[in-house]
């Protein structure tokens, strides 16, 4: 019994020692790439594995680059020779995606473009999709600009929509600006030709002039792409904006206007106020001498410098101007 035990502890210990053998030592994969007429050690199979590299991505791709005829320049001798393993395990342990770039160089061999494996793993590990790039500039892609609001030098706005077509450029990739740079300078020169027009109508008799105006600005410089042409799709007239503009400015004119004029108005009321509050106080200090004149009658009379027939005089004048100012006051009365 002890023995039986025994016996099948060693074979299950085999089996794993197999398992793990056969884990770091890819014998099947080994062979593969020897009847695919791909050089590979056995040992840097086993080495993959302990660098975590995954053998069989780095061998089938090798298998697919040696069959497509793929060469890289020696980095020493300036010379093409074939791909090695340990050129697309540098690549995968920088991070890249070691399929898509072997896939986009086979891409680029048969479309003859000129693209060397050093340059497909700086756009890859750049961030950009160089499959795709290989595939813009074989099939060249039409992007779609928003609608661009211009107005020309009548005061009429245009609505411009347009179509602009792109090839990528391999060699500016890497550092070259997006297609939203594109599409930020196409509206601009959109913006600045419909601007310098002047009359609306100039453009939408002759709509290839912004796409001649602005094809020949230069627009992709410094970009990763290559403007091949700019259509304009639509153009649709907006608002009268410089009518508009006329209609505020004549309503801001009005307020202030009246705003003034409400100064003007409230001056006048406080000077009006002004002139009743002195009055009342004039007619006030009247009131005041008027009250004062019996005591000085009294006083006079007093003191002896107003004898009885003075004051009877004044009497009589003071009768007579009030009889006056009575006539006077009914005869106007008559006449209104």
């Amino acid at each position: 019994m002890v023995n039986s035990l025994g016996l099948l502890m060693a074979v299950f210990a085999i089996i794993i020692g197999v398992f793990i053998f056969l884990y770091f030592v890819p014998i099947n994969l080994w062979i593969t790439a020897i009847f695919s007429g791909v050089r590979v050690g056995l040992l840097e199979l086993v080495f993959m594995r302990i660098r975590k590299v995954p053998p069989s991505i780095i061998v089938n791709q090798l298998i697919t680059a040696t069959k497509a005829g793929l060469s890289i320049e020696d980095d020493q001798s300036k010379t093409k020779r074939n791909m090695k393993s340990s050129d697309l395990e540098t690549h995968y342990l920088a991070g890249g995606d070691v399929p898509l770039v072997i896939k986009a160089l086979i891409s680029a061999e048969k479309a003859n473009i000129s693209l060397s494996f050093r340059q497909a793993t700086a756009i890859d590990l750049a961030g950009r999709d160089v499959f795709e790039a290989v595939q813009i500039s074989v099939n060249p892609k039409v992007i779609n600009t928003p609608s661009v609001a211009a107005v020309a030098i009548d005061g009429i706005q245009l609505v411009v929509k347009a179509k602009v077509t792109i090839r990528a450029n391999l060699q500016q990739l890497v550092g070259g600006a997006g297609e939203e740079t594109i599409l930020a300078r196409v509206g601009e020169g959109i913006v600045t030709c419909v601007g310098s027009a002047k009359s609306h109508k100039e453009v939408l008799e002759n709509p290839d002039k912004i796409s001649k105006l602005v094809l020949g600005r230069g627009l992709d410089a410094g970009t990763a792409f290559d403007i091949l042409s700019i259509d304009i799709a639509d153009i649709d007239v907006g608002t009268n904006i410089g009518a508009k503009l006329q209609i505020d400015q004549a309503d801001a004119d009005l307020k202030v206007a009246e705003a003034k004029a409400e100064e003007r108005r409230a001056m006048a009321v406080a000077l009006e106020q002004e002139m009743i509050a002195k009055a009342q106080e004039a007619r006030a200090k009247v009131i005041e001498a008027e009250a004062a004149i019996p005591m000085a009658i009294a006083e006079a009379f007093k003191n002896g410098q107003l004898g009885i027939m003075d004051y009877y005089k004044f009497q009589n004048i003071e009768a007579d101007t009030d009889m006056r100012n009575s006539i006077a006051g009914n005869d106007k009365t008559k006449q209104d």
